[in-house]
């Protein structure tokens, strides 16, 4: 019988490091807090250009976006319409994407250590057991 993967590798290996790793990055990915301040008045592009700094908001961002969907209702092969409306999409789906700040929850050490081990202690299992063993040694 053939092991995880096709290799000689151990089947209780593979389920014991994919047991681990699952269970150490769920806690890991868990334990990151996720927070925005996007709003329609938010900053999200600056530039400086004749001496002076401007900033761009996100409600500055929807202007073309509607002139853009004006056009595409009004002539739908418009290509200045389209560049306008999908142009406008993408500069805000980055600026909100630019806003998202992650913060670590307060943990003790231990925590961390223990998450850690679960989750590369778990990962090295796992890709141990995808790998082919030497038919001279003994399986653990």
């Amino acid at each position: 019988m053939r092991g995880a993967g096709g290799t000689s590798g151990g089947l209780g290996q593979f389920f014991i490091g994919l047991i681990m790793m699952c269970g150490g990055f769920y806690m890991l990915l868990n334990a990151i807090s996720v927070t925005s301040s996007f709003g329609m008045g938010m900053r999200l592009y600056g530039f400086s250009a004749m001496g002076g700094n401007y900033n761009v908001t996100s409600g500055m961002i929807m202007i073309p976006f509607m002139f853009g969907v004006g056009l595409i209702f009004y002539n739908s092969k418009n290509i200045l319409g389209w560049v306008l409306s999908l142009g406008s999409i993408t500069a805000l789906i980055f600026g909100v994407i630019s806003s998202i700040r992650f913060s670590f929850r307060t943990m003790s050490a231990f925590d961390l250590i223990v998450i850690l081990i679960l989750a590369i202690g778990g990962l090295g299992l796992f890709l141990r057991s995808l790998k082919t063993l030497d038919e001279n040694l003994p399986a653990d």
